[in-house]
């Protein structure tokens, strides 16, 4: 028995140790693809920003890349309108995506669950083409007669295009938060008199708040990453922010421009330094919420 169960164990400790290195393997892949994309968009974003010069490249309200006689290279405009879109679609989207996971986890009966998660996961699964092609169909004309302007394609469009679009993750990760809540928390918060809605609302939310945390952190990064719907509903024009005007985001100036920039001109330059920027600042949203995560666990 002991000659048989000593190679059984140097056999399961060979496994285990080959898989502690295929793990460890992955892990460091994953870190070589972020710092290689962090160092190639650094050498190919730097060089119109020196050109261009930084103050005017950052904080420039004129974009004139294909004007020959005067070009101009500012991104406020796209930075503003990235910021103020993202902001929208995330106070649209998390508190209906929350609301929707807190129902599908705690208060949804089995069957209509049954038929609510599917439609979630059809959201998840339907092309960004998709999205804008609805959008450019239904709710361009809906915004058009509603508010009397001259066109529906605008910031408000892309607002609600991409608060619709962040659901599906901010749902399906909240669910599973929630879900993941032991059972003795809420039957502790019952016993001493609360209801369902304020267990719910006052000991499971916040016991998962890591999780929906990491909910809405998928939901900035979609909002911000997406451009194939944006570049059908905002009209991509470069124009400062305003609800109903069109306008252009830092990630669809890049798809809208980047198929005819001349390899090496100032204008592809300009654009790589866009990707920069925006890969900037979806790593300083990570890096904010996770140290307000760490500080509240601390507390």
């Amino acid at each position: 028995m002991n000659k048989q169960t000593k190679p059984s164990l140097r056999a399961k400790n060979a496994v285990e140790r080959g898989m502690n290195l295929v793990f460890l393997l992955c892990g460091f892949i994953a870190i070589a693809f972020v710092v290689l994309i962090t160092i190639y968009l650094i050498l190919s974003g730097l060089p119109a920003i020196k050109e261009v010069g930084l103050i005017d490249f950052l904080f420039g309200t004129r974009w004139a890349s294909t004007d020959k006689t005067n070009p101009s290279y500012g991104i406020l405009p796209f930075i503003l309108t990235s910021i103020y879109g993202t902001a929208g679609a995330i106070i649209i989207g998390v508190p209906i995506g929350f609301l929707t996971a807190v129902f599908l986890a705690k208060v949804a009966p089995p069957k209509v669950a049954a038929v609510i998660r599917p439609a979630v996961d059809l959201l998840a699964g339907i092309p960004s083409v998709v999205y804008g092609l609805v959008g450019m169909m239904v709710l361009l004309p809906a915004i058009r007669e509603f508010f009397d302007v001259p066109a529906g394609d605008s910031l408000l469009a892309a607002i609600i295009v991409l608060a619709v679009m962040i659901l599906p993750s901010i749902i399906s990760v909240s669910e599973t938060a929630l879900k993941a809540v032991p059972k003795e928390y809420e039957e502790a918060s019952l016993a001493l008199g609360a209801t369902e809605l304020e267990t719910y609302f006052r000991v499971t939310a916040p016991a998962a708040k890591s999780g929906i945390a990491a909910a809405v952190v998928l939901g900035v990064g979609r909002a911000i990453g997406e451009a194939m719907a944006i570049l059908m509903v905002a009209g991509n024009v470069a124009n400062m922010p305003s609800l109903l005007t069109s306008v252009k985001f830092l990630t669809t100036a890049i798809a809208s421009e980047m198929s005819y920039a001349a390899v090496g001109s100032l204008q592809r330059n300009a654009l790589y330094s866009i990707g920069l920027v925006l890969f900037l600042f979806i790593m300083l949203i990570n890096v904010v919420l996770n140290v307000f995560l760490k500080r509240d666990k601390e507390a």
